[in-house]
């Protein structure tokens, strides 16, 4: 097994997000949950919803996209694989993502549909609601896999946002396959009750199976994964199927189970929650970017809560501060 050139190399969702500030009752005037993610399906969705929003602002984002984007603030070594479309905000995405110090070269599809967009209203209280039109990123084709990129990363890192089309689904099938004949990890995210409710049955398939080495969740997704009410019970079922659980809880901090050795650690504090876009993506950032340098799980954990911090400081879901900084706290 050759060294790895990467410490991770995730695939997800190319999405470009268009961020407005919203009031709750606009939230309720729309049909949504306030909080969650929800699809939209066609372009003219996405169009008349747009035209709904307030002043907004575009800002690169995807899930994975984000963690990395943020693993590379940090100084990993990072790159990812995901479909944007011969666009505006293709352009747009690819840039961003390679100033931000990634690795990104999957070609461009041309044609309809357009790159993906993810309208997110932001209430007062910092609550984000997301509506997401997947466009040319549910069109990722196990072909656009770069093999030997994969195959250099120590973690290959996976949200399950990207598991409801049929064709990335079965491109995340593969990459998982090749990184394991290479050797190295798979992390994943559940990304969204609504994720488990339509694939739990495939993301709990692949945790029997022994695929997952690293699975990230929020407290409400861990307890829609393992079917039980209690939230101990959860961690418990859960850890016993994967080498490391990482459960975030908002205010609550967040916990981690590795080699059945359970540690918590207290939310980061913060003078006011701007916006909650990304706090998971960067959560999962600092953490494995903790992981990565050779740290233990409670500092990886302090890591991930201090980045979260920053990222819920600010709108968007991409670090504005200096996150060596953030990091030389730690280590």
């Amino acid at each position: 097994m050759t060294a790895p050139t990467h410490d991770v190399v995730a695939i997800g969702n190319a999405i470009v997000d268009i961020l407005a500030q919203a009031e709750d009752s606009f939230i309720e005037e729309i049909g949504v949950a306030k909080g969650s993610m929800q699809l939209m399906f066609s372009p003219e969705e996405a169009d008349a919803l747009y035209a709904k929003m307030g002043p907004g602002r575009e800002v690169s984002g995807g899930s994975a996209a984000n963690t990395v984007a943020g693993m590379a603030a940090l100084g990993s070594r990072t790159a990812f694989i995901g479909q944007v479309a011969d666009d505006q905000l293709g352009q747009v995405f690819g840039h961003d993502l390679r100033a931000a110090g990634v690795d990104f070269g999957t070609a461009v599809r041309p044609g309809q549909p357009t790159t993906a967009r993810c309208l997110i209203f932001v209430t007062p209280d910092g609550q984000r609601t997301m509506n997401t039109f997947l466009g040319a990123s549910q069109f990722l084709p196990e072909a656009a896999l770069d093999r030997d990129l994969i195959a250099s990363g120590a973690i290959l890192y996976l949200e399950g946002y990207l598991w409801d089309p049929e064709e990335p689904r079965q491109a995340m099938r593969a990459a998982i396959q090749i990184a394991r004949d290479a050797g190295r990890k798979v992390a994943f995210t559940l990304s969204d009750v609504f994720c488990i409710s339509r694939h739990g049955d495939d993301f709990r398939a692949l945790i029997a199976e022994g695929l997952i080495d690293i699975l990230f969740a929020n407290e409400n997704e861990l307890l829609a994964l393992a079917q039980v009410e209690e939230f101990d019970a959860a961690v418990e079922k859960v850890s016993a199927q994967v080498p490391t659980l990482v459960v975030t809880r908002s205010e609550n901090g967040a916990i981690a189970v590795q080699g059945g050795a359970r540690v918590a650690v207290a939310a980061e504090p913060i003078e006011k929650v701007v916006d909650t876009t990304g706090a998971g993506d960067l959560f999962a950032a600092g953490f494995l970017h903790g992981q990565a340098q050779g740290w233990d799980v409670e500092t990886s954990l302090k890591l991930g809560a201090a980045c979260a911090a920053e990222i819920i400081s600010h709108y968007g879901a991409r670090p504005e501060a200096d996150l060596k900084e953030v990091a030389a706290k730690f280590g």
